[in-house]
């Protein structure tokens, strides 16, 4: 499909959607079923997508780097045209890595992007730790606290974060916590949690009517202590806040901010989905003799239905 209004797709865009749409339906689909019905996250899955290179912080920051922005959004489309599950399986991380991206240090983004996602041959992926169980989009009302220890220069996390995708089970946690509760979200901060930090848990996998193959968990933070360089922004980022300049961006929200026409290509994979299998069914359906999309009113629903699609899919790409 074209863009249109000015947002045709390049050629090496076309063949990069190709692509990520020929590993969605030879190997996603077919495992769909199975690991929905197990409800469990899809490693092998999640290894296949690295081995092509689909799943590393490479292919993350190239196409971060496409200047029109439409290459995320296409390869999201994608895979969760595939299946939604396994799709947030793959690109759960993403969310992980833009904390880190959105709020770090050049260092820090070196340092900890990379452990994000594994390699090849050990997969991780990565979880970003923002709403809790009485401050879901909320962030103003945060409760999670991070206090200062000068003798060792750590930062103790306490209290917990809810519906958090990949907790408990990332390698690494980004994990947005108040420093000073009068600045309201101007006294915010992200913090990494490196892999096997003690203190951190999560609940049991939250049983979900949807995505299932992706893992979603409350995380609880128990006195987590980190190193001082794992505040992402360092210190200078604190204090901007508190001597009331403007920083580069309130940790949660930036990263939102960044990651929101990805999630609404995802949705467009999805609706795409379900209007194809739709079509399908019309056409295959017969009563009184015909096909029920001979009928009026099913077919027009299917055209309305085609069009809000396409229509939705051009104000994403021009978010993007």
């Amino acid at each position: 499909m074209s863009g249109g209004f000015g947002l045709d797709l390049s050629d090496e865009q076309r063949e990069l959607r190709s692509w990520v749409h020929g590993f969605a339906a030879d190997v996603v689909r077919p495992a769909a079923s199975d690991w929905d019905e197990r409800e469990q996250t899809p490693w092998p899955i999640i290894q296949e997508a690295a081995k092509i290179g689909l799943y590393d912080f490479d292919a993350l920051a190239t196409l971060w780097a496409d200047p029109t922005g439409l290459s995320l959004p296409l390869v999201s489309e994608e895979l969760f045209w595939g299946d939604a599950g396994i799709g947030m399986s793959i690109m759960g991380t993403t969310l992980g890595v833009a904390g880190d991206v959105s709020a770090g240090t050049p260092e820090q983004i070196g340092e900890w992007a990379p452990q994000c996602f594994g390699d090849a041959a050990d997969p991780k992926v990565a979880a970003f730790c923002v709403s809790e169980p009485s401050a879901g989009s909320d962030v103003s009302a945060m409760r999670v606290r991070a206090r200062h220890d000068p003798v060792t220069d750590e930062w103790i996390l306490s209290g917990q974060k809810a519906w958090i995708t990949n907790g408990g089970i990332a390698a690494v946690h980004v994990v947005v916590a108040s420093v000073d509760p009068e600045l309201g979200s101007r006294g915010q901060a992200a913090f990494v949690v490196p892999p096997g930090t003690p203190g951190l848990s999560a609940s049991r996998k939250i049983r979900k009517l949807g995505l299932r193959a992706s893992h979603t968990a409350d995380v609880f933070l128990d006195d987590v202590r980190v190193p001082g360089r794992c505040l992402l922004g360092g210190r200078e980022r604190l204090a901007a806040a508190r001597s009331g300049r403007r920083a580069s961006g309130q940790a949660a929200l930036a990263t939102f901010e960044v990651t929101r026409p990805i999630v609404g290509a995802q949705a467009i994979g999805i609706a795409r989905a379900a209007y194809e299998y739709a079509l399908a069914y019309a056409r295959e359906r017969e009563q009184f003799g015909r096909p029920i999309i001979s009928n009026q009113a099913i077919a027009f629903a299917l055209a309305d239905m085609r069009m809000e699609i396409d229509a939705a899919r051009l104000l994403i790409w021009r978010a993007a």
